[in-house]
């Protein structure tokens, strides 16, 4: 094995055989900073390796090959992908090189070890995508046993051949021959806390949780958050968070202040070498952090400002290894953007400096309506007419969004609007579309100039111009990964299969979070349903651990099937049966997917005026305050006859032979509404089916002292819309980003309103779903939702694995709360 080396061992002459991470650490340590020991295996030793393996055609020339593969083929790549990692994985270490790797991490002295990639690329390649290249690779946690050590090294190894990561490169333009793979080894030890901190402009923001940062990096908690003024080291406003688990080593010393007063025994996590410790009430309420190590953490923050005038990011753990010794701190990750460094020539080489000829510069920011980052060319468009053409892959400015833009969205980068929230119908399809997108950005359309090159960013709600910039390419968000085979058991008893594989994303880009699809899934109860509009997403969606659909929103399904028209205009045309026809279709391809799994439609909920700029758009009346105005189904009332189309569509799909498609009602204000609408529906003879439900939106207030009535007149269950709810419980347009502020779907009253319709569904024994965009924003309404009772939950695919775990969580924690009740009645 060619030589191992320790992070103090590390020379600046030689940064290609150890990784930007890595190299980067061992300079930080040799400079004084409190860096955690680590072992560094060389790119060296991976390019030895997979050269001395036996490749079966076609992957003869597999180290000198940078796999043309055609990436718009999944299955092809897939299987690829596969067939490599297996060779990889399968292959043992050379005896010797177990032998030195062994000896070398007993020096670690711990029982588990994190085995990270350190990545860097062969000149000319622009090592900036180095970095982002990391966030797709999977950190391998294991056992520091001989055996448990060679397997996690090729699976990270490994990594580089994820259907993905070959995606990647392919798209990024880098043969494999130019990418330099490290890995690098820490020991895990005992954290009492551990978290993030990141420095940007005079911000230093820290993020800390109990415990390891996995439980951060795994999505399992929301740390406590801290924003400190760099250059005088305030801190300007802090937050709780919410804390309700700490991963530990399974030998944890019990002297860790978290553990103190938990009595509940800890179970195992599944990657099977840490266990998660379910936090008390009292613990979670504390601050992870003591003021003095807090300010520790800032010093060391501005120094590294200091040292590198930089925007950076890094990894910290606070650890006690026994109860004499005091407590230490230690980074144990970094990311220092290349192209901002401004180091003296031995410490980085030419080619790791100026990448980029300018520092992007922060012009704006909004809400954060969609993550994910793009860089592009802007088109500003000023007017709220659709433009006639605008070229692919450009980041929209404009003023206001609506659905009727969905033809432009399609073809760009990312969105910038001036006008919208959150919960806006538009910042809602961006997100389906996996675009990132920012709304509420005042005088975007001014500030920003057409054809200027800008970054932005859909998570943090920011935009940078970037002048001079080499290339223009942008990162889409990407498609949820897929999870492997599990089978649970939902709250109607009835089995589904949870199923799916490793797959290939859709884009360059990959979410660094989604990291389930190599460890087994917890069963859950509670049904997990998603949100899905776009056939074009039923591969990726269809396969995710979930039971069904939640919410089809037909307006936004119509966009494309319509061509871009209004549904008045077709109707004005003729039309009538084209648009059952072309309903039919495609809510039977839903249907056919998810069998057996349900599928809810939900009737057309047209609001004047996110729909005008369609053809036949304008021919409705403008209305003072849409959001309160004709819709919903009132304006069935008035004009049924879009309504019935809709019921002959889905009684279509029926006669198909599909019995998993149920209705939805939106908006509904009276129960005489609701009759109205049952009355139509059993004309068109969709109750005939017994499978069938007739369900309601619960978003009216008025549905709070209503229910009952609603139940006794034919409603089957109820689905909480947390948009309109919060809006008309608390008076905050959702469409305003001036009361983004006030629009708080966490406020009291919301939550009682929540709590009270669960209550009484139960009570009248009907299913009480949810599928506003609550729970995906605020995960710590899962808790509630699970403690009240609530039969399923539907959010948007991106956000399927967070709220996964997050039910998983919350379920563990009111069994474990059953049986600490049983013990203390037991004899």
């Amino acid at each position: 094995m060619p030589s191992l080396y320790w992070l103090n061992q590390i020379q600046h002459t030689n940064p290609l055989w150890f990784g930007n991470q890595a190299f980067y650490l061992g300079h930080l340590l040799q400079s004084g900073y409190p860096v955690l020991s680590g072992l560094v295996v060389p790119a060296q030793t991976f390019q030895e390796f997979i050269e001395s393996i036996q490749w079966r055609e076609p992957f003869a020339d597999l180290p000198s090959s940078s796999l043309h593969l055609n990436v718009d083929h999944p299955q092809q790549l897939q299987a690829i992908a596969q067939h490599i990692r297996h060779e990889i994985t399968t292959t043992p270490l050379p005896e010797l090189w177990l032998e030195n790797l062994s000896e070398a991490a007993s020096q670690l002295q711990a029982t588990t070890l994190i085995l990270q990639p350190s990545l860097a690329l062969k000149p000319p390649a622009d090592n900036l995508l180095a970095l982002e290249a990391a966030e797709i690779f999977e950190p391998q946690i294991c056992s520091a046993k001989p055996e448990a050590l060679a397997v996690g090294l090729k699976k990270v190894w490994a990594e580089l051949f994820r259907a993905k990561s070959l995606l990647y490169w392919q798209r990024a333009e880098i043969p494999l021959e130019q990418i330099c793979l490290a890995v690098l080894i820490h020991p895990v030890l005992p954290a009492i806390a551990a978290g993030v901190v990141k420095v940007e402009d005079n911000l230093v923001a820290i993020q800390s949780t109990w415990g390891l940062e996995t439980a951060i990096a795994w999505g399992e908690v929301t740390p406590d958050s801290y924003e400190i003024d760099a250059l005088q080291g305030i801190v300007q406003a802090q937050t709780l968070g919410s804390k309700t688990c700490a991963h530990t080593l399974p030998q944890a010393p019990d002297f860790l202040p978290f553990l103190k007063d938990i009595s509940q025994p800890a179970f195992q996590h599944p990657d099977g070498c840490l266990q998660v410790h379910l936090l008390t009430e009292a613990q979670q309420n504390r601050y992870a952090l003591p003021p003095a190590t807090l300010q520790q953490l800032i010093r060391i923050a501005q120094q590294l400002k200091t040292d590198f005038s930089a925007t950076f990011t890094f990894k910290w753990m606070w650890m006690q290894a026994d109860i004499e010794s005091p407590p230490e701190l230690y980074l144990t990750q970094v990311n220092l953007p290349i192209s901002e460094l401004q180091q003296p020539d031995q410490i980085a080489p030419s080619w790791l400096r100026k990448t980029v000829p300018t520092e992007p510069q922060l012009i704006l920011k909004g809400l954060a309506a969609a993550s994910g980052q793009a860089i592009a060319e802007a088109v500003v468009i000023t007017d709220a007419h659709l433009p006639e053409h605008i070229p692919p892959g450009r980041i929209l400015v404009t003023t206001t969004l609506t659905p009727d833009w969905f033809s432009c969205l399609q073809q760009a980068a990312g969105l910038v609007a001036e006008q919208g929230g959150m919960t806006s119908h538009g910042a809602i399809l961006a997100r389906e579309l996996g675009l990132p997108a920012i709304v509420g950005a005042a005088q975007a359309t001014r500030i920003i100039q057409a054809g200027e090159t800008v970054l932005l960013d859909g998570t943090q709600g920011e935009i940078y111009r970037i002048a001079d910039f080499r290339t223009t390419h942008y990162q889409r968000q990407p498609p949820p990964t897929q999870p492997k085979p599990k089978t649970t058991l939902p709250a109607d008893g009835h089995s589904i299969n949870r199923s799916g594989q490793d797959s290939p994303v859709s884009s360059p880009s990959s979410s660094p979070n989604s990291r389930w699809s190599d460890r087994p899934l917890p069963a859950i109860a509670t049904q997990l349903l998603v949100n899905l509009s776009q056939l074009r997403f039923i591969d990726q969606v269809k396969t995710l651990p979930i039971d069904g659909i939640g919410l089809i929103r037909s307006e936004l399904m119509l966009l494309e099937v319509l061509e871009h028209q209004h549904p008045n205009l077709w109707l004005q045309q003729g039309r009538q049966q084209e648009f059952v026809d072309r309903i039919a279709s495609q809510v039977s391809q839903f249907a056919k997917a998810f069998a057996p799994r349900p599928v809810f439609y939900r009737a057309l909920d047209l609001r004047s005026h996110e729909f005008q700029a369609l053809e036949g758009g304008r021919l409705l009346p403008a209305e003072t305050n849409p959001m309160l105005g004709l819709r919903g189904t009132f304006s069935y009332l008035l004009d049924s006859a879009l309504f019935e189309l809709e019921l002959t569509a889905l009684a279509e799909v029926q006669q198909a032979g599909y019995s998993n498609v149920h209705l939805l009602l939106p908006f509904v204000r009276t129960v005489e509404e609701f009759s109205f609408c049952r009355q139509r529906v059993e004309q068109a003879g969709l109750i005939q089916q017994a499978e069938f439900q007739l369900w309601i939106m619960a978003e009216v207030p008025s549905v709070l002292f209503l229910l009952p009535d609603y139940v006794k007149a034919g409603v089957q269950g109820i689905s909480i819309g947390t948009n309109d709810l919060t809006q008309l419980l608390l008076g905050a347009d959702r469409d305003q980003p001036e009361l983004a502020a006030a629009f708080n779907e966490r406020h009291p009253a919301v939550l009682r309103a929540i709590a009270q319709l669960i209550q009484l569904a139960q009570a009248a024994g009907i299913s009480c779903s949810i599928c506003g965009q609550a729970p995906a924003q605020s995960p710590e309404l899962i808790d509630h939702l699970v403690r009240w009772g609530i039969n399923s939950i539907s959010v948007d695919a991106e956000a399927v694995e967070r709220t996964y775990h997050a039910i998983a969580r919350a379920e563990h924690k009111l069994l474990l709360a059953a049986a600490r009740r049983q013990l203390d009645l037991a004899p």
